[in-house]
């Protein structure tokens, strides 16, 4: 059978600047390789969006020549704050600043729009869902996991026999917001971190780009004077440190080694919570040199304090293709309700 053939499911990751789709048929194949993208037009407010969404959905199935009544469900994801089942913060976030998007309820508009079911997640459980079961393959469904996804704050996912763990609220895996030990982490004098969410000494408020930015970079300048990154402003400062890292400056490494550092407090705390088979990192962070990268791993794995039995099961891991790993997820989701015949709303664990 041809790809025209074969019943599918839809993803689609919707982000701040562009949506990105891919196309799952129900035996596991991708027929998509790489980014399939267009603009999101998530600024222009929620009708506009839904539109773009739309788009998106039918540019890939054009470029797969699958023909929409061979879609069973469609996956979305996007940027949080939002509920399990697709409603976004009534505060608005960064990505859904505009008012009409408070309290917008993004899954069932997209529905109504497609006339089928809409499955939702978070970008960080979708991520953490598609790293769960590439790295798992066939025994996904009997194994745990819990992913730490870094970027302008610190999002993650927490998968139980491969599925992801919403909670009743859908605020579960929100693994930037639990509080990790302070001691030895920070420098001397250094002042506690502060998070946006109003919280001091969150792991986001040390492992993120926004805690670079306004918690790190600042209090390692003034241990090395004369640094070029001083004469930037400090937005791009902070997104400049990763090449630092990347070509081993010390300053740099000293700002990673506490962004590890945070990671591996964090997994300390899954470890006792969870008790997981893999713990997986993700975001711009990871994307980066390999030397750099094998080395981060490395150190959040260090500062992981793990009981030998544990240490014995568990595995450290990159989440794969950071920039398909949103759609892909939420396609896997999708595919999963479908097979559970609960294609209708989020995915949970049960």
């Amino acid at each position: 059978m041809g790809s025209a053939d074969v019943p599918v499911v839809v993803g689609l990751d919707n982000g701040g600047n562009s949506n990105n789709a891919t196309v799952l048929t129900l035996d596991g194949r991708f027929l998509v390789d790489g980014l399939v993208e267009i603009a999101s037009e998530v600024q222009a407010g929620p009708e506009a969006a839904i539109e773009a969404l739309a788009r998106a959905f039918d540019g890939v199935l054009a470029l797969t020549g699958v023909p929409r009544e061979s879609v069973r469900a469609v996956g979305l994801d996007t940027p949080g704050p939002a509920s399990a089942t697709g409603v976004i913060s009534s505060r608005g976030s960064t990505n859904f600043s505009q008012p009409a998007w408070r309290g917008y309820d993004v899954r069932s508009a997209l529905e109504r729009r497609l006339g089928l079911p809409v499955v939702y997640a978070n970008d960080g459980n979708a991520a953490a869902l598609y790293a769960h079961h590439i790295h798992f393959g066939a025994d996904a469904m009997r194994r745990s996991s819990v992913a730490a996804i870094v970027g302008t704050g610190l999002g993650g996912g927490v998968v139980e026999a491969g599925r992801v763990v919403a909670g009743a609220a859908g605020m579960a895996g929100e693994l930037g917001h639990v509080h990790i030990p302070l001691d030895g982490l920070l420098g001397p004098d250094q002042p506690v971190p502060a998070c946006a969410c109003g919280f001091s000494g969150d792991a986001e408020s040390v492992a993120s780009l926004t805690a670079i930015e306004q918690n790190l970079l600042p209090y390692w300048l003034g241990r090395f004077p004369g640094h070029p990154l001083a004469a930037e402003e400090p937005g791009r400062a902070a997104k400049l440190v990763r090449g630092y890292g990347e070509r081993g400056d010390a300053l740099a490494r000293e700002v990673f080694t506490q962004q590890a550092a945070a990671l591996g407090r964090l997994f300390t705390i899954a470890a006792n919570f969870t008790d997981p088979h893999a713990y997986f990192v993700g975001g711009g962070v990871v994307e980066a040199a390999p030397e750099f990268r094998d080395w981060f791993l490395a150190t959040v794995q260090e500062h992981t304090v793990l009981r030998a039995e544990q240490a014995a099961v568990a595995t450290f891991a990159l989440v794969p293709d950071r920039d398909m790993a949103g759609a892909r997820g939420v396609a896997i989701a999708a595919l999963e309700a479908v097979e559970a015949g609960s294609a209708t709303g989020p995915l949970v664990a049960g």
